[in-house]
């Protein structure tokens, strides 16, 4: 696991960066997705300036009801889509985590 990301919240909205060796994202934004009906729909969409670059979904609230949020980057560089966790590990901070995926047996 690798901590890409560091982001505040504010009401709905997170704003925060994204760095990693590739990406140094600067002013990314969790902003609420209000068109959607659909309950499989995110929860947000992430965007830097007016580019959308992913998406993040709320996950069900655990034992210590602090929020999580499934996440999903994607960028035309990107050889494949970056999935993450954004987490609350303190109170008021969020820290986006990236793990790499195992392969599946028969890949």
């Amino acid at each position: 696991m690798a901590t890409i990301g560091h982001f505040t919240r504010t009401g709905d909205e997170f704003k925060g960066s994204i760095t990693t060796l590739s990406v140094q994202a600067k002013n990314v934004r969790f902003v609420p997705e209000t068109a959607s009906s659909s309950d499989k729909a995110p929860s947000h969409r992430i965007v830097v300036g007016d580019a959308e670059i992913g998406a993040a979904w709320m996950n069900p609230a655990k034992g210590d009801n602090r929020p999580s949020y499934s996440v999903k980057l994607d960028d035309p560089s990107f050889t494949a889509p970056v999935y993450a966790l954004l987490v609350e590990p303190e109170d008021g901070r969020f820290d986006l985590i990236w793990s790499r995926q195992s392969k599946r047996r028969g890949d």
